[in-house]
């Protein structure tokens, strides 16, 4: 598997280095009017971790993770109350809602009658097949897609034990098997998923899913781990996937608050050229040659430009050898020296400063442009 793997990341560095990221061709599934799939921009997700039954509480969270560029904010679904609070939260959610549901085919229906915009449950998970012939009806005459989420942390011990392991085929088998349950009630609004903790697991099954169907690919690291050491995991397995052409549409799984995992999905997103939104940073690690604290500085101009979402490339540099440079090529860029500061726009000076007023000028320079 590592063989292959390894072979997967050459392909990846390729796709990279030659600034050609080719997208795989998939269906377009429509989730109230966000299109997903079909050469869509990649949609960006998350998950809300406040108990859905507090309503208050779970929308205050949707409006933090939209305001954040969230695009798609899933929901757990725990019991009927829970369901019952839908309602009111598609109705005040400024962006669509999906219903986390799992077992209970009762709980899916209420959901879609509460006006949730897509499931995620898998349909051999819920009994009988009076019960998944419902929900797909009730689906159907609703337009609510259906997302099929395999994790490799309960796959059936039948797959498990065909296959060896928790390897990437047998996740693959498993979301096929919901997946042949849908199409044989001639239901299409299907969206699949196939996680793993470890990334060459996940990066394999999606690769051989991409192979097999045409429907939308939803990216994930499950329980990738705490924001840094997730991130690092998210990023790797992901930049991997998305570089080979696979994935429309991404989750970042963080131990934390969710708002990063969006920050994270538009990061990774930007580095592939995938999707613009927000600054992307640029600073020098330091070195002997660094004559200002350019650690602090890089520090405060990027959290001082958080709330920017214009998508411009900011370089905070304190290198004499490579800094001007970074900050010609950068939008907006200081160059720190001894005791003063370059301001770039675009290749040209536009300014010099003392070193204590580098930041001021640099981030109210991003702030103008980005209010036009």
């Amino acid at each position: 598997m590592f063989d292959e793997f390894n072979g997967m990341m050459d392909e990846a560095l390729l796709s990279i280095t030659s600034k050609i990221v080719k997208r795989n061709t998939t269906r377009t599934v429509d989730i109230n009017g966000l299109a997903m799939g079909g050469g869509a921009p990649i949609v960006v997700q998350s998950m809300t971790n406040t108990d859905t039954r507090d309503i208050r509480a779970t929308l205050a969270q949707i409006d933090a993770l939209v305001e954040a560029g969230c695009e798609l904010v899933r929901v757990a679904v725990l019991d009927e109350k829970a369901a019952a609070s839908l309602k009111n939260i598609c109705q005040e959610a400024a962006v669509p809602i999906v219903a986390d549901i799992h077992f209970d085919y009762k709980l899916a229906l209420q959901a879609i009658e509460a006006g949730v915009s897509k499931l995620r449950i898998n349909p051999g998970n819920i009994g009988e097949q009076k019960r998944v012939e419902a929900v797909v009806s009730l689906a159907k005459e609703r337009s609510v897609p259906i997302r099929i989420g395999v994790n490799a942390g309960s796959l059936a011990r039948s797959v498990i034990e065909k296959h060896g392991g928790r390897v990437p085929m047998a996740l693959v088998e498993s979301a096929l098997q919901h997946v042949h349950i849908l199409e044989k009630l001639c239901f299409e609004d299907i969206v699949i998923s196939l996680k793993a903790s470890d990334v060459p697991t996940t990066v394999s099954a999606y690769q051989l899913m991409a192979e097999r169907v045409n429907y939308p690919l939803h990216l994930g690291i499950t329980e990738a781990g705490t924001p840094f050491h997730g991130t690092i995991k998210s990023s790797v397995g992901l930049g991997i996937i998305l570089a080979i052409g696979i994935g429309d549409t991404l989750r970042i799984s963080l131990t934390g608050d969710p708002v990063e995992e969006v920050e994270v999905g538009y990061s990774i997103l930007r580095s592939l050229g995938l999707r613009q939104r927000g600054i992307e940073f640029i600073s020098c690690p330091t070195c002997g040659r660094c004559q200002v604290d350019l650690i602090s500085m890089a520090e405060a101009v990027e959290k001082r430009l958080q709330h920017v979402h214009a998508p411009l490339r900011v370089a905070v540099m304190g290198c004499p050898v490579n800094g001007p440079g970074e900050a010609k090529d950068a939008d907006f860029g200081i160059a720190a020296g001894k005791d003063n500061v370059v301001l770039f726009r675009r290749g040209k000076v536009v300014g010099s400063f003392p070193a204590a007023d580098g930041v001021d000028a640099l981030v109210k320079a991003v702030e103008a442009e980005a209010e036009q």
